[in-house]
């Protein structure tokens, strides 16, 4: 028995006053359209914020003194002039400083890649008794101020004999418990399959940890390699406290230092030199900036 096909019935058009009739869509395209104007005026409103500071700083390096002193200030300089670079590379004995900066943020920067990479490696990867414990007081370690830290670790030093030493400078900051913590929360990522793999075949920890992990991690080792190296590039109150001779100062101790003459601050020495501080950790996060990005926003995901 067969029945006659049911005829397909028109579709129902919602009135004009209901929600998401025909009527409700202008308006809610302009609400749309309205916030995304904000959104973009307040996201530019911030960008100029951050970036003006740095602007200014940029181009008041070009002035005279007597023109940054001006009240108010001005943005554009009224005539170029070099004499701040000048001063900042004849006066002061710029290359020993440079060096100084450079080789302490780089040994510290590749101290915290190898060390905080295999503590993090070792706290998801190994089986050990006091695993837990172990991630705990790395844990609690990030929680303490920097500070209270200083004095006892002025003391060791101190007693070591390493005061003005680039060991001094170096060596209390080669791993970070902050670093440590990045980098096992990013290693989570990597499945506990492909590292017992390789132990299946015969790769030992060391080969595994090189050739399999690290690879893997490039993302969370250049973002902790720009934050590291951003800290101790600008590292100002330890290396004052600890170098005693001006052959072991690094560029900001030099700028402090040496912008004060006659109990009056040089500014236009102060906005040179930092100028040139500010460009290598520009220059670095350019080049790793898309690795710096990954990095922070898969840190902690499974």
């Amino acid at each position: 028995m067969t029945t006659p096909a049911t005829k397909a019935r028109p579709p129902v058009a919602k009135p004009p006053g209901s929600p998401g009739g025909p009527a409700r869509r202008p308006v809610r395209r302009r609400r749309d359209r309205v916030a995304t104007v904000v959104l973009h005026v307040l996201l530019v409103a911030g960008l100029l914020a951050m970036v003006g500071p740095f602007l200014w700083m940029l181009l008041s390096s070009f002035k005279s003194e007597a023109e940054i002193r001006l009240v108010p200030a001005t943005w554009w300089p009224e005539q170029f002039t070099l004499a701040n670079y000048r001063e900042l590379f004849g006066r002061l004995d710029f290359p020993t400083y440079f060096f100084n900066s450079a080789l302490v943020a780089t040994l510290v920067t590749l101290g915290n890649l190898v060390f905080c990479s295999a503590v993090g490696y070792a706290l998801t990867k190994l089986r050990f008794p006091g695993r837990r414990a172990l991630f705990g007081l790395v844990l609690g370690s990030v929680m303490v101020p920097s500070m209270v830290t200083f004095v006892p670790l002025f003391v060791l030093i101190a007693n070591l004999g390493l005061t003005n030493t680039y060991a001094a400078l170096v060596l209390p900051f080669l791993a970070g418990a902050l670093g440590a913590f990045l980098m096992r929360q990013f290693m989570f990522s990597i499945p506990d399959e492909l590292v017992e793999s390789a132990r299946v075949d015969g790769a030992s920890e060391l080969r595994i940890f090189v050739r399999i992990v690290l690879p893997l991690c490039r993302p969370a080792l250049a973002a902790l390699g720009i934050l590291t190296f951003l800290a101790h590039w600008n590292s100002f109150i330890w290396p004052l406290v600890v170098a005693t001779t001006e052959d072991k100062y690094t560029l900001p101790v030099a700028l402090a230092l040496y912008s004060v003459g006659q109990n009056q601050i040089k500014f236009g020495l102060l906005l040179a030199g930092s100028v040139v501080v500010v460009l290598p950790v520009v220059i670095v996060f350019i080049v790793l900036q898309r690795h710096f990005v990954r990095g922070i926003a898969t840190t902690g995901l499974k």
